[in-house]
């Protein structure tokens, strides 16, 4: 039952409030009683102090010692609130404001103990022989010499103050009975606003673990549960495009590799049941066949590129290198493509540049996505431009295109893993992804702007090595 944030709660909260409640109403009680006891002491010390100071004045003489104390015991004013005795130097009752022979067989212990200690007073509480709980005070009266002559005793039953207090202690236990009570209540309310919502996550959590990305949350209160929930609802909708990217990604990728195999296991069929075949079909057969296992490899190098840079296993193999001599190389290999699909591909290349201090393959295989893509989504008798810029502490490339550009709702995402803008175009959405990545693990960095109708500039900026 009491458990997770419940079973926290139980022993963080709420054994704390009713710990702190009780030594509360403790505390109250037994302040309680001490005030209501300290009264009666105060008044039982004054009452006796003035009966002594009394009969004081008249200890040269017993007899009359005997008739003040009579006298002042019958018109004492306190006789209902207070009982008060006269007791002779032998320890017998002289006379008591209750108007009854006194029992003799009632224990006087604050007497006994003023006696036998030589006190001037003492102060006792007990119960008498009737269970009736009192407090009684007893002060010595003595002659001009020091010795006893004989005492006053003043009695309070306490049953009145002692329902007081037990009405008082009664009170502070109700109060925090309903103080321990409001925060339970309260704390289950709390506890149920949150451990709710926290079942309703955890449900949900589980669903999308299992790959309902169409479970939501509703958000009740906007609080942090509430941006929890907006958390959660959002990360399954992120799921849900990175779900549809992986398809898509899946579904591309598999396309590139069915169109290369096609054609290759198609031209070798051909060779292989048509008998021989004249020398310009062989030649074209084959140089479909070459072509396409280069596909087929770039693709596969771009998929363990990949896999290598999500693991972190990707290692640079680093050196001093002369980037204009690399970007020859790839332009070079793109020439012809390029002629062939009637585009102009357009090298502003400077004398000499600082050299970089990167990985010559890595470095070439980004130049190599890059004006890939530029090639591709340009139209025919459109224009690819490349230009290498000094910026002391870094060489920038610039590659620029005169293609169908990026959405600008695309733009922020274009960089992502199986993002592709332009599902129509061929490619498996992972290029500008492991680009990316590797002018990133070289300390440089690869901007991109573009608008819809205008083009798309990609700027690859790489650190200069340093002497």
């Amino acid at each position: 039952m009491f458990k997770g944030i419940t079973k926290r709660w139980v022993l963080n909260t709420l054994l704390v409030v009713i710990v702190v409640v009780l030594f509360v109403v403790f505390c109250l009680s037994y302040g309680v009683r001490i005030y209501y006891y300290h009264s009666v002491s105060q008044t039982l010390n004054s009452a006796s102090a003035e009966f002594s100071d009394v009969l004081e004045d008249y200890t040269t003489d017993y007899s009359t010692f005997i008739s003040t104390a009579r006298g002042y015991v019958e018109n004492f004013d306190g006789k209902e609130k207070m009982e008060i005795t006269a007791i002779d130097s032998f320890g017998k009752v002289i006379i008591t404001s209750t108007g009854f022979t006194p029992d003799s067989t009632e224990q006087m212990p604050d007497y006994q103990k003023a006696i036998n200690e030589n006190l001037s007073f003492y102060e006792w509480t007990g119960r008498l022989s009737s269970k009736e709980n009192v407090k009684a005070m007893t002060r010595l009266v003595r002659d001009s010499d020091g010795e006893v002559i004989g005492a006053v005793r003043c009695v309070i039953s306490l049953a009145d103050i002692d329902r007081t207090v037990s009405v008082a202690i009664i009170s502070f236990c109700c109060v925090g009975l309903l103080v321990i009570t409001l925060v339970v209540f309260s704390g289950l309310y709390f506890i149920r606003s949150i451990v709710n919502p926290v079942r309703e996550l955890s449900e949900t959590a589980k669903k999308i673990a299992q790959g309902d990305f169409n479970a939501k949350i509703e958000k009740s209160h906007d609080d942090e549960i509430g941006d929890l929930c907006d958390s959660i609802n959002y990360m399954a909708t992120e799921l849900a495009a990175s779900d549809r990217l992986k398809n898509d990604f899946i579904s591309s990728v598999s396309h590139e590799l069915r169109t290369p195999l096609t054609a290759i296991k198609g031209w070798a069929e051909t060779m292989q049941y048509c008998g021989s075949v004249d020398k310009e079909t062989f030649d074209k057969g084959m140089d479909i066949i070459v072509k396409e296992s280069s596909r087929l490899t770039s693709i596969v190098e771009e998929l363990l590129d990949f896999s290598r840079l999500q693991s972190g296993r990707m290692v640079l193999m680093r050196e001093k290198l002369d980037i204009l001599a690399e970007l020859d190389e790839v332009l070079y290999m793109m020439k012809d493509r390029a002629i062939s699909e009637e585009k102009h591909l357009l090298y502003d290349k400077p004398e000499i540049m600082p050299p970089v201090f990167g990985d010559k393959n890595k470095l070439r295989q980004v130049f190599i996505n890059i004006i890939d893509n530029a090639l591709k989504y340009t139209q025919n008798e459109g224009v690819v431009g490349i230009q290498v810029l000094d910026f002391t502490d870094s060489v920038h490339v610039v590659v620029t295109d005169t293609g169908c550009g990026i959405a600008p709702d695309d733009l922020p995402r274009i960089k992502d893993k199986f993002y592709k803008a332009n599902q129509n175009v061929r490619g498996s959405g992972i290029g500008l992804a492991i680009a990316d990545e590797i002018i990133a693990l070289h300390g440089g960095t690869l901007e991109i702007e573009s608008g819809i109708g205008v083009g798309t500039t990609v700027t690859i900026a790489i650190p200069t090595a340093k002497d």
